[in-house]
């Protein structure tokens, strides 16, 4: 009867033992996982990256592929394709990284079931969501301006300087207005002296109205001279 009670308590022990000894890897497949995730639910990002006119092998020697930032990291192929594995599911950025050419980020969202679905990255119009087909395709938009062209000086800088329009636009005025207008209307020109009498408040400048005045009468008097010139000289052939 003792043996019996002995042979029994050394079965429950064996028993206890296999059921703790099997509860350890499930602790720490849960562990690894983290929330839930196990080994059997990580995926992975493919796609390609393209240089328009370059071949592959001159770029992708220095290039990475960087998801979240540096959280993955992978490796471009000789054919410019690449694979990054041991991603769980969630929403990723992936960017192609070169120093000589430039690509536009991407965001991957992946489901818990495996879906994957692309769009571009826009951190201005949030809200905006523009699909990419997947497999991801990514072409580069050119080489990285990394600095500033430094702008060289023309005729245009300095005829639209401040001050040379400020001098310039005055005498185009005071030269092209007597040949727009009609000088020879005397309403005409008394009106323009009214308004420049308004405009040169200033004592301490010159009369602007008799400016005018003078340089109206001394083309009125010019052309006077020129016709009473021709007409003295018409007379005298007739004489003659």
């Amino acid at each position: 009867m003792a043996g019996a009670l002995c042979g029994l308590f050394a079965v429950l022990l064996l028993l206890s033992g296999d059921a703790q000894s099997s509860e350890v890897p499930g602790a720490a497949a849960e562990g690894l996982g983290g929330s839930g995730v196990g080994l059997g639910d990580r995926f992975k990002i493919e796609g390609r990256a393209v240089v328009p006119g370059v071949k592959p092998q001159d770029w992708i020697s220095a290039a990475r592929v960087l998801v979240d930032g540096e959280e993955h990291v992978g490796f471009l192929k000789t054919d410019g394709s690449f694979v990054v594995h041991d991603i769980p599911s969630g929403s990723y950025v992936v960017e192609v990284i070169s120093p000589a050419y430039k690509f536009d980020p991407v965001r991957v969202d992946i489901t818990s079931k495996g879906k994957m679905r692309a769009r571009y990255v826009n951190y201005i119009k949030t809200s905006e969501v523009v699909r990419l087909p997947y497999p991801l395709q990514m072409k580069s938009s050119g080489p990285p301006s990394y600095f500033i062209k430094r702008e060289s000086w023309g005729w245009t800088d300095f005829l639209m300087n401040p001050m040379v329009m400020m001098m310039v636009l005055p005498l185009l005025i005071f030269v092209l207005l007597p040949k727009v207008v009609n000088t020879s209307d005397p309403d005409m020109r008394r009106e323009m002296e009214q308004s420049m009498n308004m405009l040169n408040s200033n004592h301490e400048l010159p009369d602007v109205s008799e400016f005018m005045t003078r340089l109206f009468s001394s083309k009125s008097s010019g052309k006077s001279s020129s016709g009473s010139s021709k007409t003295g000289k018409s007379g005298a052939g007739k004489r003659r």
